[in-house]
């Protein structure tokens, strides 16, 4: 095998509307998936900055081959100027590539670890997600904060919903679960379901959660909610 994290040519792209915005995905990304996973058993998992004090992702991290990061960045960098609008001009920065094992039971999530999230609010910052894993432990949602009326948290607006769901944690604390349908607070949007080697692109400043089975939470990357967590901004 000359390239064990060889990604699949021609990629499928696809797009698919979430409320107001885009989610790209492509599925069959990589000709050799069962490579990656073989990495991970042998991958040293450390918990995420934040778990003590539970926020944060919940769960493990460990990095992830240099040739599969090269190889993602090769096809990425045009492939989200082009899809989501991103100036030529402006220079792409990246988070390492990081495995992710979701293994946190719901009973020990800290608050904001239960209710949607985003990772980012500036204008071309995006999340791209490998899911190593498949159906059975669930997707992506997005969601739409009912009080705001935000789908998307931008930079002008950060401070002002930080308030109001800092306010509404302390006032109303969610169930200690993993956030999937919609609540008094957040609705529902769409999910884009968990798919074995399905590569997922979107923007981070968008409100979205991880759908968890609590019932495929493992360790062990051959059983469990493994993915690939990489970030771009611009």
């Amino acid at each position: 095998m000359s390239d064990p994290f060889a990604i699949r040519m021609p990629p499928d792209i696809r797009s698919v509307r979430v409320g107001e915005h885009q989610v790209v995905f492509i599925d069959d990304f990589l000709e050799h998936p069962e490579a990656l996973i073989e990495a991970a058993t042998q991958a040293r998992f450390e918990p995420c900055a934040g778990a003590a004090e539970r926020k944060g992702y919940p769960g493990v991290r460990a990095p992830v081959p240099t040739a599969y990061t090269e190889n993602l960045t090769e096809l990425l960098d045009p492939l989200i100027r082009l899809n989501f609008g991103v100036p030529e001009e402006l220079t792409l920065r990246k988070s390492p590539c990081t495995f992710s094992l979701t293994n946190v039971a719901p009973q020990d999530l800290g608050p904001l670890q239960r209710v949607p999230h985003f990772d980012a609010s500036t204008p071309h910052f995006m999340a791209v997600l490998l899911y190593l894993c498949d159906e059975r432990h669930g997707g992506t949602a997005f969601y739409r904060h009912k009080p705001s009326g935000l789908q998307q948290i931008t930079a002008e607006k950060r401070d002002r919903y930080g308030e109001m769901i800092y306010a509404e944690v302390e006032r109303r604390p969610a169930p200690p679960r993993y956030f999937t349908d919609s609540d008094e607070c957040f609705e529902l949007l769409g999910i884009m379901p968990a798919r074995f080697n399905r590569l997922v692109i979107y923007r981070g400043s968008l409100l979205h959660s991880a759908i968890v089975n609590p019932q495929g939470l493992s360790s062990d990357p051959r059983q469990g909610r493994l993915t690939i967590n990489t970030f771009y901004d611009f």
